[in-house]
């Protein structure tokens, strides 16, 4: 140690006889200090010290304040609850109809009826059918001419056949009966020797005549009876039926040049207008039923798996997110598709008063695997144990208002409540906020 002579700086004091030297002492731990009397960096850590005494002999024989923590609690309910699945649709009408014209024509008349509603049977639509009118009216005519012949073939003609039929029959015998008789007395008379054998002869040939020319009488009543008066009135009724049915044709050809709607409805969409060219099967417009729709949408199959027909379903629509609408499942496809997996599913949505509109898109919330007796809380109350899990835990607030963290096992899901398969019973306080990072075993105020 190195010794170095140092004037003090201060005045001195009386009794000290002035100023007096000192000595500055310099060491490797300390710097600098000044002999003979404390150093002021030592008496700072002696002060310090000392409060630190005073301060634990004055908390020593005192009990450390209880820590109470605010939180929000609730009930665990029993009631019904669904899972919900959500999905997005689109909106389809559940009757449409594409109108297309049967006949090819110009349309003579058809105002713009884009977003018009219609009833059944108003006309959209008439075509040009002069053509069809004046071959309409030659048809009617030619029915008049087949009805009157089939009239006539039935009530004139097949009548008179069968009269003379029977009058050539009834002459036919009568000259039979006067040959034979003719035949008999030229016997007689041959016998006597008054005529010659030549004449009972050709009495005998007019009694062969007359046999040939009955017979051929009866044949020829009995031809026209069984077969040709038949096929006469066949005929003209054939022919009477030809001509109503191809009148019945051309009335045809005339309905179809006027284009009605087939149900109520608002046409959607027009594709042709007066005075453009129609044919059959090119589109003029399409009407569609907005009083019910259908909500189309694609679902994984194992999804669709839990549903079934008939599941309630809540269709929130992105034009009115304000609103909502009930609909039930009517169809879960049957197949899946064979890239994405997926399988449709169609929800049926009434809609009377038309706020909804086809093909407008549908955010659809369906309830399914309805439980009716389940163990429901808050989701909040739940803290899980990964984003997907099914298990997590529960602070529950015993009667003296300390948290006791829950092992649960969750089950369906439904908008702000969670169903509890294992771990509550219900009726439970459990804490809905400030349970996340909450000590098991701490007191809480609700």
């Amino acid at each position: 140690m190195k010794m170095h002579d140092h004037i003090d700086p201060r005045p001195a004091t009386r009794g000290e006889g002035g100023p007096e030297r000192a000595k500055r002492v310099e060491g490797p731990g300390e710097g600098l200090c000044i002999a003979r009397r404390p150093c002021p960096l030592t008496r700072i850590v002696v002060v310090v010290v000392a409060l630190l005494l005073l301060l634990a002999a004055c908390h020593s024989g005192e009990k450390e304040p209880e820590v109470v923590v605010s939180v929000k609690a609730a009930k665990a309910e029993r009631g019904a609850i669904a899972n919900d699945i959500t999905a997005v649709a689109t909106l389809a009408a559940a009757r449409e109809a594409t109108i297309t014209p049967k006949i090819s024509a110009q349309i003579r008349q058809m105002d713009l009826v884009s977003n018009r509603a219609v009833r059944a049977g108003d006309v959209i639509a008439l075509l040009e059918s002069k053509d069809v009118g004046a071959q309409r009216a030659e048809a009617e005519a030619a029915l008049t001419e087949a009805e009157a012949t089939a009239r006539s073939t039935t009530s004139g003609s097949v009548p008179l056949t069968n009269a003379q039929d029977v009058k050539a029959v009834h002459d036919a015998q009568a000259n039979l009966d006067n040959a034979k008789k003719t035949l008999e007395r030229r016997q007689k008379l041959f016998e006597q020797g008054g005529i010659s054998k030549k004449d009972l002869e050709a009495s005998e040939l007019a009694v062969t005549t007359a046999g040939d020319d009955l017979r051929l009488a009866e044949s020829s009543a009995k031809l026209h009876h069984g077969v040709t008066n038949p096929a006469d009135v066949t005929v003209a009724g054939a022919r009477a039926r030809q001509a109503r049915e191809r009148l019945a044709n051309l009335d045809a050809q005339l309905g179809y040049s006027v284009i009605r709607a087939p149900f109520n409805g608002v046409v959607t969409e027009q594709f042709q207008f007066q005075g453009d060219f129609a044919n059959p099967g090119q589109k003029l417009v399409t009407i569609a039923d907005p009083s019910t729709l259908i909500a189309k949408m694609q679902l994984s199959a194992e999804l669709a798996s839990t549903l079934k027909q008939g599941d309630a379903a809540t269709v929130f629509p992105d034009e009115a997110p304000d609103q909502s609408f009930a609909g039930t499942i009517s169809m879960i496809g049957r197949g899946a598709d064979p890239q994405s997996r997926s399988v449709a599913v169609w929800v049926m949505v009434p809609n009377p008063r038309g706020v909804l509109r086809p093909n407008g898109i549908a955010r659809v919330v369906i309830g399914a695997q309805k439980t009716n007796d389940a163990v429901m809380v808050p989701s909040s109350a739940v803290t899980l144990d990964a984003t997907n899990a099914k298990s997590g835990t529960v602070m529950i607030v015993d009667a003296q208002s300390i948290a006791h963290e829950v092992h649960v096992t969750i089950g369906a899901r439904s908008g702000a409540k969670t169903q509890i398969t294992s771990g509550l019973k219900g009726g439970e306080t459990v804490v809905i906020e400030g349970n996340y990072g909450l000590p098991d075993g701490t007191k809480v105020a609700q």
